[in-house]
């Protein structure tokens, strides 16, 4: 059986109708409106988020299709991941009551997912080594909050235990 290329398109690397379509979708999902008097801009994230608990998932799955696009270009895994970290921490952190609407207004996951695809196309060496870069240092904080997690529990356990008396 034939596969219709109209259905199934090959890995690409430009196409300015994509392009545009995935410039909208993120100026719609990130900084589309703009606060009166201000120069603060937000998007269908920070309004689609006020609802609680679904509100994030729709616009962190709506997200996925830029990343999408860019596995559909043949962009690196590494880029994939990194793109993928933001659109996680943009859901996550945005779930969170009060302060995740503030941190969807703040931070542009797919305005920045957009950068990352246009830079990889652009220079694809130079935006891998950038993202490993990146990635070793998110690896690098996650590990350093662990141990300082571990050590203050240890150090506030001990403490707990030589104010009651039992050491």
């Amino acid at each position: 059986m034939a596969q219709d290329p109209e259905i199934l398109p090959p890995r690409i690397r430009t196409s300015a109708a994509t392009d545009e379509a995935l410039d909208h979708l993120a100026t719609l999902l990130d900084s589309a409106f703009e606060i009166p008097g201000t120069r603060i801009r937000y998007g269908l994230d920070g309004l689609i988020g006020l609802i609680p608990g679904l509100g994030d998932i729709i616009t962190g799955l709506m997200s996925l299709f830029i990343v999408f696009v860019g596995w559909q270009r043949g962009i690196s895994r590494i880029t994939q991941a990194r793109m993928l970290m933001n659109i996680v921490i943009d859901t996550a952190v945005g779930a969170v009551p009060i302060l995740g609407d503030a941190f969807d207004v703040a931070w542009k996951a797919n305005l920045r997912n957009v950068a990352l695809l246009e830079r990889h196309l652009i220079a694809p060496q130079r935006a891998q080594r950038a993202d490993r870069f990146f990635i070793a240092c998110l690896i690098g904080g996650v590990m350093l909050v662990i141990a300082g997690v571990l050590t203050l529990g240890i150090v506030l356990t001990r403490w707990l235990f030589h104010l009651v008396g039992v050491a």
